[in-house]
C-alpha cells in the first residue's frame, strides 16, 4: 500500500469505474466488462509482484500491469472513436494511464539495476 505506482493505479481504477457509468447499459457485458478487467489488472499485478520473492518476479508482474495499461488505453480511445465518450470525459483517465505507464517504466529500470 506504500508503493506510489500502486496508489496511482488504484486512483486510475476508481476513475475508470466512474467513467463506465456513462457508457450505454447494452455494453455491460462487452466493453464495460473489458474495461473493468483491464483496469483492475493493473493494481492487482503490481500488488502481486510486490508480494513475490525477487525483483525478477516483480519485474515480470510489472510487465503484465504495463500490458494491461496499454490494453485499457486502447479501449478508452475506442470509446471515444465510437462516440460513446467525449474527449473531455476520457481526458483524466488517459492522463492517469500515461502517468502509470511512465512510473512503471522507471520502476522496472530501478529494479533491473538491483538484480
Amino acid at each position: 500500500e506504500d508503493l506510489k505506482i500502486w496508489i496511482k493505479a488504484i486512483e486510475l481504477s476508481k476513475e475508470v469505474y466512474l467513467l463506465c457509468q456513462y457508457l450505454p447499459r447494452d455494453e455491460k457485458f462487452g466493453l464495460i466488462s473489458q474495461l473493468k478487467r483491464s483496469e483492475i489488472s493493473i493494481p492487482s499485478n503490481i500488488a502481486e509482484g510486490a508480494g513475490r520473492n525477487s525483483n525478477k518476479e516483480f519485474i515480470h508482474f510489472l510487465g503484465i500491469a504495463n500490458g494491461s495499461s496499454y490494453e485499457l488505453q486502447t479501449q478508452i480511445i475506442l470509446c471515444k472513436e465510437l462516440k460513446l465518450l467525449s474527449q473531455e470525459e476520457i481526458k483524466i483517465v488517459l492522463e492517469l494511464i500515461s502517468e502509470v505507464q511512465k512510473m512503471n517504466y522507471v520502476f522496472q529500470q530501478k529494479l533491473k539495476s538491483n538484480i
